[in-house]
């Protein structure tokens, strides 16, 4: 249980730390991703292809995680 518990909130940071690039992308034309790992292609590459595995395991994940969708969160 611990390591499905580990590996929903990496999932989690991921997708963050991908919306908030697509965010700045978007707003000022600025890839912070590239900024950081521009020189190091590979690396670069690396952490786009986590950010969209965490993308598809949170919509895995999502069902069982969500307080809304299990009826426990706050009306």
């Amino acid at each position: 249980m611990v390591y499905l518990k580990w590996l929903h909130l990496l999932a989690f940071s991921l997708v963050v730390i991908g919306a908030l690039n697509w965010g700045l992308v978007g707003l000022f034309d600025f890839n912070l991703v590239n900024m950081l790992f521009g020189s190091m292609g590979g690396i670069e590459n690396i952490v786009y292809i986590l950010v969209g595995a965490a993308g598809i395991y949170s919509i895995y994940d999502h069902k069982e995680n969500c307080m809304v969708c299990n009826g426990k969160g706050k009306n």
